[in-house]
């Protein structure tokens, strides 16, 4: 079952994300050319799931976080969870919705 590409809003921060990046950050752009990409393929996205069973973690989610690793030269699959928790830039980029 496909999990959803939704952000959880401010439930527990009392950031919020779209404020704190700036507007002429580059990551912006980069971003709404990755959701525009994402939402074409929404489709097949959603066939090559089963409609019963456990929701996964949305397969755009995981497309971000890939991004995230070449863009900024991280090396494991960890370190980005970890850098998850302290920085901004990537929490927006890989959670939050794009206005």
């Amino acid at each position: 079952m496909r999990g959803t590409d939704e952000a959880s809003g401010a439930l527990f921060s009392y950031v919020d994300l779209k404020e704190r990046v700036l507007a002429r950050h580059p990551l912006r752009s980069i971003r709404r050319i990755v959701d525009d990409a994402l939402a074409s393929l929404d489709a097949e996205l959603g066939v090559r799931h089963a409609d019963f069973g456990r929701p996964s973690i949305a397969p755009e989610r995981l497309i971000r976080a890939g991004l995230l690793q070449i863009l900024f030269s991280i090396r494991s699959e960890r370190q980005p969870m970890e850098q998850l928790d302290y920085n901004l830039l990537f929490r927006w980029l890989e959670v939050a919705p794009v206005v």
